[in-house]
């Protein structure tokens, strides 16, 4: 069981925008559980929030750029690979410009900051999504491509080869994402000299000079390009070194532009919503491959969910037959809704009903055609929880069931005599002082029926 994790304090650094070369502050504040990753932009009325979610990427010209109902916000990369980085899920990031701050190229300041501003769990579990099978996608045009494969833990490497001899063929491999902070924090941006010209002529990397990009000459220098680049980085003279890169840089790493490239991919893939276990491997990566990939992960998770049907033996010998049960539950007949549990840990309980003709409210809903009432599946799910909770004191018997909320309930199908109802239900956050909130769910037939969100709490008997 992993919990979520905030920052303890607000942090602040300014800076200056790559692309746009406006100043910006930036502050990095705590957040809510199960809230993710989102943006403020506090310079626009009404505070407008930007979710970090691959569905607002509209393109990925030099960066990864987000809109939403016509608020941008430019190469949030670097702060997302910072905040998986350093173990984060749930962050508010407010900014008083569109672009965020490139500091060195990198993500060490962000890092920095973050350690700074210390980081706290928080009363929620972490949710994985657990690479099952190989998920690829390729761009045919440049021949970039990712996978994901099944994998304990979350890995990455990238291999970068963009056929030039002066950068050549790189690899980079990350195998603990607590190593991020030590091996890929401090690898920065970088660029090639004919991609510098191109920018330039754009009116783009207002921002930029020698010490927060990596320029890589890859052709000959001519007299106009030298003159537009001692103008861009406000340098009397500018020269090549031996190792074909522009001065006043001295490289961390041989392998740097790979290392950068799989902080671009840590950085991208947070967009996704949710934390992968499984070994990443992008050739050629870059944000229009990557976040075309985390469009894709994030609707395979969503349609998984929204389609995952758990399946249990039911044959098995329960943990807790109806006798179990109602030494455990005030309840009793006819408002005693599960018969069985099959399953039960510090965190989750599967719970059974079959559905029979002789149910009691089958007597008027409805006569000539019986459909189990939706709030008395509220009911089972809830009941089913409350064993959950009644499991961690001594005496259950001497204690009641209470609900204190009921939230974001669904029905989605009929529930008919017959019908073998099954009820899982798993903490969202840890059970305190007898507060049980839980996500429920009622299946039947294959097909989830039912789903609600639910709070309760067990009081001793007066």
């Amino acid at each position: 069981m992993v919990k979520q994790k905030t920052i303890q304090s607000e942090i602040s650094l300014t800076g200056v925008g790559l692309h746009t070369g406006k100043e910006v502050k930036m502050t990095f504040k705590p957040a809510l559980v199960n809230s993710g990753f989102s943006f403020v932009r506090v310079d626009l009325e009404g505070e407008p929030i930007i979710e970090a979610d691959a569905n607002y990427v509209v393109n990925t010209q030099r960066g990864t750029n987000l809109e939403k109902l016509g608020v941008k916000i430019q190469t949030p990369e670097h702060v997302l690979a910072a905040l998986i980085g350093c173990d984060l899920d749930n962050v508010i990031i407010e900014l008083d410009a569109s672009e965020l701050p490139i500091m060195d190229g990198s993500s060490k300041y962000f890092v920095e900051a973050i350690e700074k501003a210390g980081i706290i769990e928080q009363d929620a579990i972490r949710k994985f999504y657990v690479v099952k099978e190989v998920i690829s996608f390729l761009d045919e045009t440049t021949g970039s491509e990712i996978i994901v494969m099944p994998n304990e833990d979350y890995q990455i490497t990238t291999m970068v080869d963009f056929g030039t001899k002066v950068l050549g063929t790189q690899n980079a491999t990350l195998k603990n994402i607590a190593d991020f902070k030590t091996e890929i924090a401090d690898s920065r941006t970088f660029s090639f000299l004919h991609e510098l010209e191109n920018l330039l002529d754009e009116g783009l990397i207002k921002g930029g000079d020698l010490n927060n990009a990596i320029v890589y000459v890859d052709k000959e220098i001519s007299e106009k390009t030298m003159n537009n680049l001692k103008i861009a980085f406000g340098k009397d003279e500018i020269t090549v070194k031996p190792n074909g890169i522009l001065d006043n840089l001295t490289l961390h790493y041989p392998n740097e532009a790979a290392r950068h490239k799989l902080l671009d991919v840590i950085g991208d893939l947070a967009l996704i919503g949710m934390r992968i276990k499984g070994k990443v491997i992008a050739n050629k990566p870059g944000h229009f491959v990557n976040t075309q990939f985390a469009k894709k992960m994030a609707k395979i998770i969503k349609i998984e969910q929204r389609n995952h049907i758990p399946v249990f033996d039911l044959n098995q010998e329960p943990l807790m037959d109806i006798h179990k049960i109602m030494s455990v539950l005030p309840h009793r007949p006819p408002f005693l809704f599960i018969d069985r549990i099959i399953e039960m840990s510090e965190n989750h309980i599967v719970g059974l009903k079959n559905v029979t003709m002789n149910e009691n409210f089958f007597i008027g809903h409805f006569p000539g055609a019986p459909v189990m009432p939706g709030v008395i599946i509220v009911e089972a799910m809830a009941q089913t929880g409350g064993i959950l909770v009644l499991s961690t004191v001594p005496d259950p018997e001497n204690y009641l069931t209470y609900f204190m909320k009921i939230d974001k309930v669904k029905f989605k199908h009929k529930v008919l005599p017959g019908d073998t109802l099954i009820f899982k239900c798993d903490l969202i956050t840890s059970i305190r002082r007898g507060i049980c909130h839980m996500q429920a769910n009622a299946y039947a037939n294959g097909k989830l029926v039912a789903e609600a969100e639910l709070m309760a709490q067990i009081s001793r008997k007066q």
